[in-house]
């Protein structure tokens, strides 16, 4: 067959009503979702960008992904590139099988061609293979490279730059084939004709900001698709190209939000927030360091594995055997759930992250475990360990991780560090606010000489909720709950007041342990031995003369059967 034969021989005329753009997963994790589903086949595309930015990499895994004996792939390499010296790093990525070599996937070395500067006989040869070979796939990886030897669009060889690849175009879009042309471009080169010519384009990037490393693909068009718009972080590893979607697929399928609420496993909370966390909500936990953030996460982590929910948590500042270390610590052993693929401990400290990558690695551990709760401890460190070039879009990153992670129905707890001097600490982070549901801020005081911890519930979108500030107790077995802290005003300040009134203080008597029990009992009406303890955090030993003190004073009464006490009138002085 000529040349010109080649190029005019007519395709089989498809069915009314039928598409004629059948779909080729490419086997590149992510990438079909940027594309819409799949990339067409039979399409004539280009992948463009700077040296090493992987244009190579992400051709070669497509191939391996794709070819067969029948519809084999047919690889041509130019100048600099020559076929052995490709193989010997392409056989080091996971996605390379050499049994498929020779067979399934053919390499053709176009050096000498080229050398003789004449694109006939490039186009030629490039013809002639594809007749014998019959191939599936075709790439011309890089064809940039004798095509840059033509000077200002002068002709090579009686045939100039445009005229080749319109040429070349037509002939692989004829043969059947889903074609690939691999060029490195300047981005200002975008309106070089080859761009009007492809079907599809992509532009692969590699930016470097301070000491780290971002790479970025965007499909900058694709007929017959309806592409993700935007830049996508991808990673180069051994297993090859992975591109984590700026926008997950289902982002825009949320899931209705149950009516149920779920259980802190901090004794005394749940109360304050009105029953607990409605499902599907995202909560923020904001105190200063060493305010016991991480225990309040872990015990809400901790509860889940104990109604048999599955759990996702996700650390940036602590190694993982030393989280495990610290919850076993205060009885909460969660080696076991691991085993049982209960519970999966995400750890993530690089210093180059994208927002993109890890939320595909957290939403898929919840689909592998169908997660109910993930704990994100904390956005503080997620921040730092993130690439330079994102940290300046945290908030929308932010935005689209926490919209992504609610969109499946799971309810997010999520830590975060807030700083400032008295009285100037901000109350939340200005940052990350918005986009939560559910906000908990702890704070230091000062009281009489000592510093105390007290938290308050700030906000929560459609509940009702406790607005006293409570102080509250870091234990050998985890955060509880105490009573409010009543009588004082600039609690906010960190240094707090107490008022003066004329009356008598209530509990007139008691010491500051007894007050504190009976403001527990109060507060719950009844309660057995067993849940005062948790919420005092007293020992056993400690709280039995403490309750037998109370009813001997008549602010307490132990019911019939003992075991249980509960708050009786006086008791409101």
């Amino acid at each position: 067959m000529t040349e010109d034969e080649a190029t005019t021989k007519p395709r089989a005329p498809s069915a009314p009503g039928m598409s004629t753009i059948e779909g080729l997963n490419t086997g590149v994790p992510g990438l079909d979702t940027i594309l819409g589903g799949s990339l067409p086949r039979l399409s004539f595309n280009l992948i463009a960008g700077n040296p090493g930015s992987g244009k190579t990499t992400l051709a070669q895994q497509l191939m391996f992904a794709n070819a067969t004996a029948a519809r084999p792939a047919l690889y041509f390499t130019v100048l600099g590139e020559p076929a052995v010296k490709l193989l010997r790093y392409q056989r080091e990525f996971a996605f390379f099988d050499p049994a498929l070599v020779g067979s399934a996937i053919h390499y053709v070395n176009l050096s000498e061609e080229a050398l003789e500067l004449d694109l006939n006989v490039v186009l030629a040869r490039i013809v002639t293979e594809v007749e014998r070979l019959k191939p599936g796939i075709v790439v011309v990886d890089s064809f940039r490279t004798f095509l840059g030897r033509s000077v200002d669009g002068a002709p090579v060889g009686g045939m100039d730059v445009e005229q080749f690849v319109q040429r070349l175009a037509l002939l692989l879009t004829t043969w059947d084939v889903t074609s690939f042309l691999i060029g490195e471009y300047a981005e200002q080169e975008q309106r070089n004709s080859v761009f009007t010519v492809a079907d599809g384009v992509f532009w692969m990037s590699q930016v470097t900001d301070r000491n780290s490393v971002v790479r970025k693909l965007q499909v900058v068009k694709v007929r017959g698709r309806a592409p993700m718009p935007g830049l996508h972080t991808y990673r180069i590893t051994g297993n090859g190209v992975q591109v984590f979607p700026r926008i997950p697929e289902h982002q825009n399928e949320r899931h209705p939000q149950a009516s149920r609420r779920l259980n802190t496993g901090v004794p005394g909370l749940d109360e304050l927030m009105g029953g607990g966390i409605p499902a599907g909500d995202a909560v923020m936990l904001a105190g200063p360091a060493g305010s016991g953030k991480t225990t309040f996460a872990t015990q809400f982590a901790a509860e889940g594995l104990r109604r048999g929910d599955g759990v996702i948590i996700v650390v940036f500042e602590e190694y993982p055997e030393e989280y495990l270390a610290r919850a076993k610590a205060r009885n909460q052993d969660m080696e076991q759930a691991i085993a049982e693929g209960r519970l999966r401990l995400i750890y993530m400290r690089p210093l180059d992250l994208s927002v993109d990558e890890t939320l595909a690695e957290i939403i898929e551990a919840v689909n592998a475990i169908s997660a109910v709760r993930v704990v994100i401890d904390s956005l503080s460190g997620f921040e730092v360990a993130l690439a330079p070039a994102f940290r300046e879009d945290f908030r929308e990153s932010l935005y689209r991780l926490v919209g992504a992670l609610t969109a499946t129905g799971v309810t997010i707890f999520m830590t975060t560090e807030i700083a400032g001097d008295y009285p100037h600490v901000r109350f939340t982070s200005e940052k990350v606010w918005f986009i939560t549901d559910d906000i908990i801020v702890q704070r230091f005081v000062e009281i009489d000489g000592m510093l105390r911890t007290v938290l308050a519930i700030h906000k929560m979108r459609g509940s009702q909720h406790s607005h006293d500030f409570l102080t509250y107790e870091i234990t050998p077995s985890g955060a509880v709950i105490g009573g409010p802290l009543r009588n004082y005003h600039g609690i906010m300040t960190g240094v707090p007041e107490i008022e003066r009134r004329p009356h008598p203080q209530r509990h007139e008597g008691l010491t500051e342990g007894e007050a504190g029990v009976l403001e527990t009992l109060t507060r719950l009406g009844s309660a057995s031995t067993a849940l005062l303890v948790q919420r005092s955090g007293l020992q056993l030993t400690e709280l039995g003369p403490i309750l037998h003190r109370l009813a001997a004073l008549g602010f307490a009464v132990e019911a019939k059967g003992g075991g249980e006490y509960r708050a009786i009138a006086q008791a409101g002085g």
